[in-house]
């Protein structure tokens, strides 16, 4: 399970990155709401730890373990279902001793794991644009993204079916298929936007449809809370008010104009906090973030790490890209935390767990 390593190939460019955002992440939500701020020092504490082990455990050992990672994952999201807490009509969380979990979160960084070792054993079998090899991989996405969307969970099961696209492309699949289903997802997506605003549609809650409504026709289907996000990011100007602009400057985090602004719009926080050119720094890092993961892909030294590593960076990329795009009012409002930052242990563990597996990845480069 462990192997000798050289201290050479350990890639502390993206821990020190990542765990920058991890401790910036905890001063922000102490801003956002500073009853949050132990739990998430805590985890942060935690994740450090997870992903110096993780990262010196052979990522093989991950990959052949995929059935059972696969079957704890399904478990866990059929568990909520079942006996999990219903907040606001979703059932995404247990809770342990005042510890939440939410399953839906580990998902993403296991279906990563799960799906290297199937897209590796696709290619040792030339199976990966064959109809065989795709009726697989639908049904192994199939089954957790339902789960999730019963939850219901919209924005992870849209980030989930991305990042599991994405690797399928990695993995080799042929351009003719590629352009064949854009063919047919292009009328299918036109075809459900004209379905769901029937008002007897049955596929999306009403809030789901409502949100989705405020990104085509944003004058008549208003997002409070995004229009609160726009206005917090744009009033921190160039260089921003700071993360305690003390009692005379108004902020939307002290006004609580935005509910959960620590989870799913802790960007707006970074934007009132550091201005414009804070927020570009942050997105610059968590830019490297990915491209370093990118890096670790392309010199992999087999297709299993080749796929750990670019299912990562694209899983950050979106992940990020969605969260961002809400508190921009770019994209329509889904909750999604945003990588290393926002508030939710699940999501910080899960992350780093995912950071780990790419810098053992990383530390068995393909030599040249």
């Amino acid at each position: 399970m462990l192997k000798r390593y050289k201290l050479r190939d350990y890639n502390f460019i993206l821990l020190i990155m990542v765990i920058g955002l991890m401790v910036l992440g905890v001063f922000v939500i102490n801003s956002a709401d500073s009853s949050f701020t132990s739990k998430q020092a805590f985890g942060v504490a935690g994740a450090v730890v997870i992903i110096i082990v993780v990262s010196l455990v052979d990522y093989h050992l991950w990959l052949k373990l995929f059935p059972l990672v696969y079957a704890v994952g399904i478990l866990f999201l059929i568990a909520v279902l079942l006996f999990g807490n219903t907040v606001n009509n979703a059932t995404r969380w247990f809770t342990f001793g005042g510890i939440t979990f939410q399953p839906s979160e580990l998902m993403k960084t296991l279906m990563i794991i799960f799906m290297a070792a199937f897209l590796e054993k696709m290619i040792e079998e030339e199976q990966v644009s064959r109809l065989k090899g795709l009726l697989l991989f639908i049904g192994s996405v199939a089954i957790p993204t339902f789960l999730i969307y019963r939850q219901p969970d919209l924005s992870t099961t849209i980030c989930i079916v991305v990042v599991m696209l994405l690797m399928l492309f990695l993995a080799g699949i042929s351009y003719k298929i590629v352009f064949i289903v854009l063919l047919v997802a292009i009328p299918i997506a036109g075809t459900f936007m004209w379905y769901i605003q029937k008002p007897d549609q049955k596929l999306l809650n009403q809030y789901q449809v409502d949100r989705i409504l405020s990104f085509i026709y944003p004058s008549d289907y208003l997002d409070a809370q995004q229009a609160n996000s726009v206005m917090a990011i744009g009033s921190g100007q160039l260089w921003g008010k700071g993360l305690e602009p003390g009692p005379d400057v108004v902020t939307v985090s002290s006004s609580r104009l935005i509910s959960e602004q620590q989870t799913d719009f802790i960007f707006s926080v970074i934007g009132e906090s550091f201005g414009f050119v804070g927020s570009i720094i942050v997105i610059a890092i968590i830019l490297l973030i990915v491209l370093q993961c990118i890096r670790v892909s392309r010199r992999a030294k087999d297709p299993g790490g080749m796929l750990l590593a670019g299912g990562a960076a694209c899983l950050f990329a979106i992940q990020s890209f969605l969260n961002i795009g809400v508190a921009t009012a770019v994209l329509p409002n889904t909750g999604i935390p945003l990588p290393f930052i926002s508030y939710g242990l699940t999501s910080l563990i899960s992350s780093a767990i995912m950071i780990g597996v790419v810098l053992n990845v990383g530390l068995q480069p393909e030599r040249y």
